[in-house]
C-alpha cells in the first residue's frame, strides 16, 4: 500500500475512518527523517490493511503544533481513534515490525473501556 501524505484536509478524516493508522511526523531536512522512509515503506508494503502517512511538519505547521510535536521523526499511532504510541525518534526495522505486532494484538475493547472508565473518573472528581 502506498503511503499517504496527510495535510489540514485529510487527516482528521484519515484517522477518523481507519482503525489502524500509522503517522510519521518528518521534514525534508531531517537526516534521521530520511533514514526512516525506507524502513516506513517497507511495513507499508508488509501490511497493506494498516495506513501509513507521512505528515511533513515544515507545510503542516498546524498539525505538528496541535499534537505537540517537539522532536522528528516521531512515530504515532491510532487504533479505532484513540493514539496507541507516540514517541520520538526513528527505530530499525526489527523493533518498528515488534512495534506493530504488540499494537495490532492490543485488546481495544478494554483500551476502550478502561479510557471511559478515566473520563468518568475524571468527571465524578470535577464534581
Amino acid at each position: 500500500m502506498a503511503v499517504l501524505d496527510l495535510n489540514q484536509e485529510n487527516f482528521e478524516s484519515t484517522v477518523l475512518n481507519n482503525d489502524f493508522v500509522i503517522v510519521d511526523f518528518w521534514a525534508p531536512w531531517c537526516g534521521p527523517c530520511r533514514a526512516f522512509a525506507p524502513t516506513f515503506e517497507a511495513a507499508s508494503e508488509k501490511h497493506p490493511d494498516i495506513v501509513f502517512a507521512k505528515v511533513n511538519t515544515e507545510e503542516e505547521q498546524e498539525i505538528g503544533a496541535s499534537f505537540q510535536i517537539r522532536s522528528i521523526p516521531t512515530l504515532m499511532i491510532f487504533r479505532e481513534k484513540v493514539i496507541i504510541y507516540s514517541q520520538p525518534g526513528s527505530m530499525p526495522a526489527s523493533a518498528f515490525d515488534e512495534l506493530i505486532a504488540k499494537v495490532r494484538e492490543l485488546d481495544m475493547a478494554q483500551v476502550h473501556k478502561e479510557i471511559a472508565e478515566e473520563q468518568q473518573a475524571a468527571q465524578t472528581s470535577q464534581s
